[in-house]
């Protein structure tokens, strides 16, 4: 997909799964299971999807998967599966090495959306992409650095201390244009400091929405994650980022739907629904 400079494409990092009760919070099991049956476990399948944006100048990765330094017990945990996808593989697929990318844009510092940045060499804990700047927000890297005991284990500390007072970390401080037409917008409902990332030129937007609405099945407006720490803000983003995204026709890149790897939308009976499907 080419928008103003960029060539945009959705990359494949990972399956893994989730508890489905986890993910819809108070929303009943005999109504999610519809659209997203689980296992004997109860886990759900997910994808880890990354966005490379690329234009003359820069490699841009927006989130990067879990990686692979989970240990065993942990991978059958999340029924990590890297049997078909990876990130290095697919960005091999599309002509690009690690030490091409030029920037990284972290959503946030949740295990399965950071986890892909850093990689051991040698047992020793490096970066992933040791040309590129990686861009946070400040307050979710304060929470990264201090979770709270409901959040505590979303974080892995592999994932976040090689980047304490690193050279190549930016944190930033509330929505931005932070390159020329890709604007960071902010969620707080999930987790504070999310960034979202919104590409537009003067025909088509995409919004890659992470974890504000992680599948189409959480279109309606109650469906939401039990992860979320501020599930009433949550509720009012999707109101008013759908709202848009209807009214202006955008595209929205989903990170974890299994099947679908963006949509538009339109208001619905009760909800927002879908509208199209939409390969990136």
């Amino acid at each position: 997909m080419k928008i103003g400079p960029y060539r945009i494409v959705s990359l494949e990092t990972g399956r893994f799964g989730l508890d489905g009760g986890a993910m819809f919070g108070v929303v009943p099991k005999t109504l999610w299971s519809r659209t997203n049956p689980s296992d004997e476990r109860n886990r759900i399948p997910l994808a880890m999807r990354a966005l490379l944006i690329l234009d003359e100048k820069r490699k841009i990765l927006v989130d990067v998967g879990c990686g692979h330094k989970f240990s065993g017990k942990l991978k059958e945990i999340y029924r990590l599966d890297h049997s078909r996808y990876t990130l290095p593989g697919s960005l091999a697929a599309n002509g690009i090495e690690p030490e091409d990318i030029t920037d990284v844009i972290q959503t946030h510092f949740h295990f399965d959306h950071a986890g892909g940045a850093t990689c051991y060499r040698n047992d020793r804990l490096e970066l992933t992409f040791p040309s590129a700047r990686h861009y946070i927000q400040q307050r979710q890297w304060e929470r990264a650095l201090n979770p709270s005991e409901k959040d505590r284990g979303s974080y892995m500390p592999m994932d976040i201390e090689p980047f304490r007072n690193h050279p190549q970390l930016t944190i930033l401080d509330g929505p931005c244009e932070l390159f020329p037409g890709l604007h960071l917008l902010i969620s707080n409902g999930h987790t504070p400091g999310l960034q979202m990332v919104k590409i537009q030129d003067g025909d088509t937007t995409l919004f890659y929405c992470g974890d504000m609405m992680p599948t189409a099945s959480h279109l309606p407006l109650p469906y939401l994650m039990g992860y979320d720490l501020y599930p009433l803000t949550t509720i009012e983003e999707k109101r008013r980022y759908l709202q848009q995204a209807c009214e202006e026709n955008w595209i929205i890149a989903l990170e974890h739907d299994p099947v679908e790897q963006a949509i538009r939308t339109r208001p619905g009976r009760k909800y927002f629904e879908v509208c199209e499907s939409v390969e990136l």
